[in-house]
Order: structure tokens, then C-alpha cells, then sequence
């Protein structure tokens, strides 16, 4: 089995860099399946999670992971579980967001897919 924290931090690397480039690149990364909670909201589905991404209220955004955290979720089937925190900057504010945000892999023909994921801003309140 790969290494957990090194399959964490490459797909963190190509997941936020991707959101950042070319959001409507991530369809590669869900399945039918996949469910993404964003803010209370439940997505399910390849083009529904997919719109969502694309239709957020910003043109630009950077992400800063600064926590990647894995642990195996399923050893039958290899699944992990990755836990993110970190900032991200949209519209170049001046004030980085802090977000969280969890994935649940399933390993796929080599490659992982998500299943799960979840997102939540962390403004305090």
C-alpha cells in the first residue's frame, strides 16, 4: 500500500491547484456516486458537484493547505480518509479565508476517486 500522508499530499497538490487553474477540471475526480456537502449543502453527482464548483461567487482563489492529515478508512478496499485545513484568498482579498475540508478516497483502476467530500469555512460566530 502507498504511503497514506504521500498519496494525501498528491492529491491535495493536483486537487488545489486544479480548483485554483480550471475548476471544471475536478469532474475527473468524482464518480455518479460522489457526494460533496459544501456549507450545509448536500451535492450529489459528477455535474451537480461540478456546477456548484464552477458557479461559486469569485473569479479568482488561492488555496493554502496548511494541515493534510490521512488515515486508511477501509483497508478491504483501500479507501483513505484526508483531513485539510488550511486558508484560501478569493478575489485577492485582503483576508485569508480559514476552511476545512474532508475527502474520502476510493482507490479506482490505480488512481483515487472522491466519495465523499466536505467543506466548511471556519469563520468562528
Amino acid at each position: 500500500m502507498a504511503d497514506l500522508a504521500t498519496v494525501a499530499k498528491q492529491f491535495t497538490d493536483f486537487y488545489y491547484n486544479t480548483f485554483d487553474s480550471n475548476r471544471p477540471a475536478l469532474a475527473s475526480l468524482y464518480r455518479p456516486e460522489s457526494m460533496m456537502t459544501w456549507e450545509n449543502n448536500q451535492i450529489l453527482g459528477v455535474s451537480s458537484i461540478v456546477e456548484k464548483l464552477v458557479t461559486l461567487p469569485f473569479e479568482k482563489v488561492l488555496h493554502k493547505v496548511e494541515t493534510c492529515d490521512a488515515q486508511p478508512s477501509n483497508p478491504a478496499v483501500g479507501s483513505i480518509i484526508v483531513l485539510v485545513t488550511g486558508l484560501l484568498r478569493v478575489d485577492d482579498g485582503e483576508q485569508p479565508l480559514p476552511f476545512t475540508q474532508t475527502f474520502q478516497l476510493i482507490p479506482d483502476a490505480g488512481t483515487y476517486y472522491v466519495y465523499n467530500d466536505l467543506f466548511r469555512l471556519n469563520l468562528g460566530g
